[in-house]
């Protein structure tokens, strides 16, 4: 609620804002260790600008122990520096929590960011987040005393280097995140032998390293999220010896790395949604010649198969498995070429799938061979994709497509399949893509429902959105028609349901 004076001699407006005093009064009430905690959760510009509010505020925004400063917002480099440099200065707190710095490297101010690193490092901080963009060809390295700081518990690296001269001691360390670095055998085996405490190892669009040899029995958690390949490299392979690791994942694109699991015994928990790239698609992405013979790839592609195969063998004691598009595909190879595929012992299933490449005999494959599923999800995206030169595979999916599964699937059930639940990602609009797809979810959906004997829900869970392409409710339309079809679909189990939710 405002006021203003109209009477003022000066004809002058004054104008009181009743309700932000109110406000800050109750504020200011609160206990000062809470209105600290509070300003700590601000972003630190915005925490630093609650110093012009009172003396007292002045007092408060120097003592947040969680500090983030970020050069992304097109800000000079000259009064980035100053901003940080004045913030530091004023911070009393004797101890820092959080500490995240963005910036753009520049050698000119290593002095500076070398001194911001020390304040952090001498504030004792428990979570450091360093991010760093600038020239592919120069990339800041860590200061040496970073590498000793014992009371690190979360660190996470973007575009950064290694120093290789100097030994690692983290030893609180329990969560490393590494992004679009270089890394070579030697700074993992650095990485690894001095920290000790890790329990969560996440490589972000890495490159360079050729094993990942896992000794300790407190690393648990093994994230590989895409990957890129030197120009120079000729072994596009990865070996992973990780006897304790309880939870595995490898998801976004990879290329045409060939990631090896050696031994993964401990395995709980896998997570398998990567995609790899024929090397045709490579070419072309690249600019080179494409081969256009049609089996100029074979020996490329059944070089994966072996590769999945062992996947197989190794992930069949599982408990928890998920498998994307990517891996459905060889799935789908390996039936066609009648190669068996090892019972799973998994108790819940996941299945990232995209529409538009919805393999079902991969998917039947897979099914199948997990007798023992008791929970199945299935993710429908629907993102648009871009198109292959490769035939080769072209050629075994279509076989697939011709596969006639109300026989083949006929002669097996899912005896232990009590909950099914599909659900379908963000993308783009049905009207105008995917009804090959949507018909092939429709044909598993009646596969589910005829051979699952003691089946007990069947969920169908679409978000109402707007489709911003055709103005309507398209994703959310076609699901609640499945649901309807559905209905009507034979079922094994008596007690089963059909819900929608949306």
């Amino acid at each position: 609620m405002a006021s203003v004076d109209l009477g003022n001699p000066s004809n002058k407006q004054t104008v009181t804002v009743t309700g932000v005093e109110e406000t800050l009064d109750r504020i200011s009430q609160l206990p000062e260790s809470l209105m600290i905690q509070i300003l700590s959760l601000l972003p630190t510009k915005e925490a630093f600008r609650s110093c012009i509010l009172s003396k007292r505020w002045q007092y408060l925004c120097t003592s947040v122990y969680n500090l983030n400063f970020t050069d992304a917002d097109n800000m000079p480099q000259e009064a980035f520096i100053s901003y940080v440099d004045s913030a530091l200065a004023r911070c009393t707190s004797s101890k820092i929590k959080i500490f995240q710095l963005t910036f753009g490297w520049q050698h000119v101010y290593w002095s500076q960011y070398s001194q911001w690193l020390a304040f952090a490092v001498e504030k004792e901080t428990e979570h450091v987040e360093l991010k760093s963009f600038g020239d592919d060809y120069d990339i800041f390295t860590l200061p040496q005393f970073i590498y000793t700081c014992s009371s690190l518990i979360t660190l996470k690296l973007i575009r950064c280097a290694l120093d290789k001269e100097v030994i690692i001691a983290w030893k609180s360390l329990k969560s490393l995140v590494l992004i679009d670095m270089v890394l070579d055998g030697d700074d993992i085996v650095n990485l690894l032998s001095g920290s000790p405490a890790l329990e969560t190892l996440e490589f972000n669009v890495c490159m360079g390293f050729r094993r990942l040899e896992i000794s300790s029995s407190n690393l648990k958690r093994l994230n590989i999220k895409s990957w890129r390949l030197l120009d120079v490299e000729d072994d596009h392979s990865l070996e992973i010896f990780a006897p304790y690791l309880q939870h595995l994942e490898i998801s976004g694109s990879i290329s045409d790395l060939k990631c090896r699991l050696l031994n993964v015994s401990s395995l709980v928990n896998a997570k398998l949604t990567f995609n790899n790239d024929c090397e045709k698609d490579i070419q072309d992405w690249n600019g080179y010649h494409v081969d256009d013979a049609v089996d100029s790839c074979r020996d490329y592609h059944q070089s994966f198969i072996i590769v999945v195969q062992d996947y197989l063998q190794k992930l069949s004691n599982v408990t928890n498995l998920t498998i994307g598009t990517w891996l459905t595909e060889v799935l789908c190879m390996l039936q066609l070429e009648e190669v068996p595929i090892p019972e799973l012992k998994c108790k819940y299933l996941t299945l990232k799938l995209h529409l538009k490449k919805l393999n079902l005999c991969g998917v039947a494959s897979l099914l199948r061979a997990s007798p023992h599923v008791e929970t199945l999800n299935i993710d429908v995206a629907t993102m648009s994709l871009h198109d292959s030169f490769c035939h080769f595979k072209l050629r075994y999916l279509a076989k697939g497509d011709n596969v006639d599964l109300r026989i083949w699937t006929s002669s097996f059930v899912f005896p232990s399949l009590k909950n099914v639940k599909i659900v379908n990602s963000l993308g783009v609009c049905l009207k105008d893509h995917f009804k090959p797809g949507c018909d092939k979810l429709f044909e598993l959906s009646k596969i589910l429902l005829k051979n699952a004997t003691v089946l007990e829900k069947f969920f169908i869970v679409s978000k109402k959105r707007k489709c911003r392409r055709c103005s309507t409710d398209c994703v959310s339309q076609y699901f609640l028609q499945l649901a309807e079809k559905l209905l009507g679909c034979p079922r094994s189990s008596t007690n089963s349901v059909i819900l929608f939710q949306e």
